[in-house]
């Protein structure tokens, strides 16, 4: 945090990456068992404790439930102070108080969700937000946990956020670290050896006290996993061929562009990938929005969405929750959740719905990439041949005539499960419905 990093080094790609990305769970890639590590990466010395012992026998493959709180009922489920809930969202009744940020003064309300059990222990939430801001307004999202123990985490900050950044910066906030889990960015994470159970969201809707505006929350969710100890057998192809028509964009046409938004090229595949799932439904930012791009810039789009995700806490365009909650705006809905295997994104492909997938390999591990190797890359999955490989367009391709890409279908999952446990970006709208789950609980 603080600093961009280095984009390539001796020849291998290197895009900016997120704190999380290096969690002792996600060290399976350096053959260390994270069973000898603790979040600070220092050897447990003492015997492990009861609930890591649980939570280690349990945790071969890994599992994933998503939940999304977004109906009149399960708002009113939660306490409301100063909101307003009608027509499945939340907004400023009367606010409750003002507080401090980023230099100015804002008057708040706020609402808490009741308890939401997760169904199975896990030790990592991604929290993520559908809201409209309008001028003058923000949202500020909060999560807590609780360990099966009973013991629970202080409310920590998951974002800061608001669509325009004039007179304010959306941000992720510092670790907020406890004995019971700390923040990495965009994901809350269980401290060592602690077993979570259950958690809360909190949304404050924020204006300035000047304002009558009021920011309009339609749904708060969250994917709450247990990654998996060890890489699956790679999966069998489940349903026919199908690859969607995702223009094709490359975030390489844009190195060296806008350096106070991450400087484009090795640092925009996040941005370049929403820009693409956001052109296949026809919904990418008006005209007018990206009057502000250089003339000369090609897909001056891009450039916008990498100026309205950018987190200015961590210095990047690669936050999750803030990359869907801008996605959120244009279609009827976005959410970060996490999948278990290819099978799942078969049908979602199947369903009409292109997936951002977040990826990391090695020297030889993905044959046919654009770039040797990456500790962090995000892609879109746009469908699969008759051989059950997987057709992605992969923005780090040099031009846009060489984004689209045939993977092999176990390097590709593998990639995929390797750190980010099968973490997709879905954005959809009200023409393509959600895939049946099949007994799942990731959507």
């Amino acid at each position: 945090m603080g600093r961009t990093p280095t984009c390539v080094a001796n020849g291998v790609y290197r895009c900016p990456v997120l704190p999380h990305t290096w969690s002792p769970l996600r060290l399976q890639m350096l053959g260390v068992s994270f069973l000898v590590l603790v979040t600070t990466g220092a050897l447990l010395t003492s015997p492990p404790s009861p609930e890591s012992t649980r939570l280690a026998a349990s945790s071969t493959a890994g599992r994933h439930t998503f939940r999304q709180l977004t109906t009149n009922a399960a708002f009113r489920a939660g306490v409301g102070e100063g909101v307003r809930i009608a027509r499945g969202s939340l907004t400023i009744s009367r606010p409750e108080g003002r507080m401090a940020y980023a230099g100015r003064r804002w008057a708040w309300s706020r609402w808490t969700s009741s308890w939401v059990r997760a169904g199975q222990s896990f030790t990592e939430l991604v929290p993520t937000w559908n809201a409209v801001t309008p001028k003058g307004t923000a949202v500020q999202v909060q999560a807590r946990v609780r360990t099966s123990a009973g013991k629970f985490s202080r409310f920590k900050v998951m974002g800061s956020w608001a669509t325009r950044d004039a007179g304010f910066r959306r941000t992720s906030s510092a670790s907020q670290q406890d004995s019971v889990a700390r923040v990495s960015t965009d994901t809350l994470m269980a401290a060592g050896g602690v077993a979570l159970t259950s958690y809360q969201l909190r949304v404050l809707t924020l204006r300035r006290p000047s304002n009558t505006a009021t920011p309009t929350v339609r749904s708060l969710q969250a994917v709450a996993s247990r990654p998996a100890s060890a890489l699956p057998a790679t999966s069998r192809r489940l349903l026919r061929a199908k690859t969607l028509r995702v223009p094709r964009y490359s975030q390489m046409t844009h190195r060296g562009q806008y350096p106070n938004y991450g400087g484009g090229g090795e640092a925009w595949c996040s941005p370049t990938s929403l820009s693409m799932l956001l052109g296949y439904y026809r919904a990418l930012p008006s005209a007018s929005s990206y009057a502000w791009v250089n003339k000369r810039y090609a897909d001056p789009w891009v450039d916008h969405v990498a100026r309205v995700v950018y987190d200015y806490g961590y210095q990047g365009t690669g936050n999750w929750a803030f990359n869907t909650a801008y996605a959120s705006n244009l279609t009827s809905d976005a959410f970060v959740t996490r999948l278990n295997n290819l099978r799942d994104a078969e049908r979602f492909i199947a369903a009409g719905i292109p997936l951002a997938a977040s990826i990391s390999f090695s020297r030889g591990q993905l044959n046919g990439a654009p770039i040797s190797a990456t500790a962090g890359h995000l892609v879109v999955i746009a469908g699969f041949t008759r051989a059950g490989k997987v057709v992605v367009n992969d923005p780090a391709a040099p031009s846009n005539a060489t984004v689209r890409r045939v993977y092999d279908r176990g390097q590709f999952e593998r990639a995929w499960l390797r750190k980010s446990s099968g973490t997709v970006y879905v954005v959809r709208n009200a023409a393509y419905p959600l895939p049946a789950r099949g007994g799942n609980h990731n959507w």
